[in-house]
């Protein structure tokens, strides 16, 4: 005999990396409403009738912290039953890359406010969102080796050290530059610009830009990307 239906909600909990000369860093809210009012949490929020997951969570990105147009991923389903003590809330979470330069985040709707934080110096969160981060993280380090995503972290023009320095920071490890050089520029996926660096007080450097539409014709053949 089938047992009755209960009632569970659906949330969806955004993880939105975002990486700086020195850091990778994660977006956080200060919650306004309990529970864990005053509290840094992950920015996210009930999914809506009709709505579908993706949807909400750029709903909620936009609404919460003024982010939009960004790379975004469904990433995990977490369904803890004391997960929030609202009752059994199932999150469906997402992580989004996005470069800083492009996203002035604010606080909005029921954030107090917004910022950014040094993945691993961050202050204590509500809910579960210390699991949800740390999935987030092993997710992006295990497929930045294996997709060009990390060029979404990244400005649209940027040099072969600013490269490799993306790769040690989500990597936490030492790369040589010989072999990383010679690694990424045989991949063919770099396009050389007839420009450099500008505003430095060492040798500017020469620019690049990744070739998306040549990385989707060599994958459509077979290509494998691995760092």
């Amino acid at each position: 005999m089938e047992g009755r239906a209960s009632t569970v909600d659906v949330t969806v909990d955004c993880v939105v990396f975002g990486i700086d000369e020195a850091h990778l860093k994660v977006l956080f809210i200060e919650r306004g409403l309990e529970p864990f009012a005053g509290a840094w949490a992950l920015p996210g929020g009930f999914v809506r009738p009709g709505e579908g997951l993706e949807q909400a969570a750029r709903r909620e990105l936009s609404e919460e912290a003024g982010v939009t147009e960004l790379f975004l991923e469904q990433l995990f389903t977490f369904g803890d039953p004391g997960r929030d003590p609202r009752g059994q809330i199932i999150s469906v979470a997402h992580y989004a890359l996005v470069r800083l330069s492009d996203h002035r985040v604010r606080a909005a709707t029921d954030a107090r406010q917004a910022a950014w934080f040094p993945v691993h110096e961050h202050p204590p969160l509500a809910f579960d969102h210390e699991e949800i981060v740390e999935v987030a993280y092993r997710r992006l380090q295990g497929k930045v080796r294996y997709q060009p995503i990390g060029f979404e972290l990244l400005p649209r023009k940027f040099t072969l050290s600013q490269l490799q320095r993306l790769y040690e920071i989500v990597l936490e490890r030492s790369l040589d530059k010989r072999n990383f050089r010679k690694k990424i520029l045989a991949m063919g996926l770099l396009v050389e610009l007839d420009e450099v660096e500008r505003g430095v007080a060492h040798r500017a450097a020469r620019l690049y830009r990744f070739d998306e539409r040549r990385y989707r014709r060599l994958l459509q053949r077979g290509f494998n990307f691995e760092i």
